[in-house]
């Protein structure tokens, strides 16, 4: 008898973390969590932990012979800068390690007669407009505008939400039966906002490295220009919405993907959210004419009225209490123990 379980890859991330310890509190599930790296030591026993690689097709081979998966939490990826570097790999990564697991889920699916679901986390890089006299007429974005993405990472997310549906709908359409489809969820992310995570150089980065450059008392050279805009997202939010679009009941659910989104700031609006809490921020705009370009082409902010209409959405994080209840208590504390240290 194979172990009923539900898999989470990329769970060594700020989310996959955070899933770890929402499911496995339950005590209803046996989780099976996979990564490049280990998971901290206040997961231990959380979870059975497999150090593997996504594109290891013998690892899944092995994996399917001992566990049925109910659910499917697909996080490891290449992010948007690194594969702009590199963006074979992340075509390697991003779809064909989607395409394995989808295929696996669709697979079981049939297999136990019963949906796969299938959780993937999509983002604001699946849009691209055309210029900025677009971007400020078409303000907040539906999730069917304006879906030509100008980056690698983009491509790849708009992609896999297609691969999704076409597993989810269309599997197998010329076969003389119908087969058991799985159930393919996806949220599209603004730019998300962790007071854990050190930024990494991501596109949407600009404002948290502001702020973490704040809280230590650097100064902070910003890429873009005090006008550009797009949405972001407190990290306790995206994790609720992943969860909570995970728990809806598929008969609610009109669209495979959906947006959500908090709050929208320009760069400028951004720096006075910090300065307000760190008076002795110092920002200068050096605009990189390349990822200049990147923002430019996302929406200022996204439609999210689907979700909140079909599986109750609502941020628990404006502006305000980002910042004063998440953000900036976290930071502070992060690096007042970083100089005790």
């Amino acid at each position: 008898m194979r172990k009923k379980a539900i898999l989470i890859t990329g769970a060594a991330g700020e989310i996959g973390q955070a899933l770890v310890e929402y499911i496995s509190a339950t005590d209803k599930y046996t989780l099976l969590t996979l990564d490049l790296h280990a998971l901290p030591e206040r997961l231990n026993g959380r979870s059975t932990h497999i150090i593997g690689d996504i594109l290891d097709q013998k690892l899944f081979a092995r994996l399917v012979t001992e566990y049925e998966f109910d659910s499917i939490f697909h996080l490891a990826a290449l992010l948007s800068t690194r594969s702009e570097f590199s963006p074979e790999l992340a075509h390697q990564v991003n779809v064909n390690g989607t395409l394995t697991l989808l295929q696996l889920a669709a697979d079981q699916s049939q297999q136990r007669g019963k949906p796969v679901r299938f959780m993937f986390p999509s983002s604001i890089a699946a849009y691209g407009l055309p210029d900025l006299a677009t971007k400020q007429r078409d303000f907040n974005v539906r999730e069917w505008d304006w879906n030509y993405p100008t980056t690698m990472y983009g491509c790849n997310k708009l992609y896999c939400e297609q691969l999704g549906s076409y597993y989810s709908q269309h599997y197998q359409q010329l076969a003389e039966t119908t087969p058991t489809m799985l159930d393919f969820r996806s949220v599209r992310f603004p730019g998300l906002i962790s007071a854990f995570t050190v930024p990494s150089g991501g596109t949407s980065d600009y404002g948290p490295e502001m702020l973490h450059a704040a809280a230590q008392g650097k100064s902070y050279r910003c890429f873009v220009r005090e006008d550009s805009t797009i949405p972001f997202m407190a990290m306790p939010d995206a994790i609720v919405s992943l969860l909570r679009l995970w728990e809806a009941p598929r008969s609610d659910l009109n669209r495979l993907v959906y947006n959500v989104t908090s709050f929208s700031l320009s760069a400028a609006e951004f720096m006075a959210q910090v300065k307000n809490r760190f008076p002795e921020t110092k920002v200068t705009f050096v605009p990189d004419q390349h990822r200049q370009g990147i923002i430019d082409s996302w929406p200022a902010g996204l439609n999210d009225k689907q979700a909140r209409k079909d599986w109750g959405w609502q941020p628990e994080y404006d502006v305000e209490r980002a910042f004063d209840d998440y953000l900036v208590p976290n930071i502070r504390k992060m690096y007042q123990e970083g100089d005790k240290g």
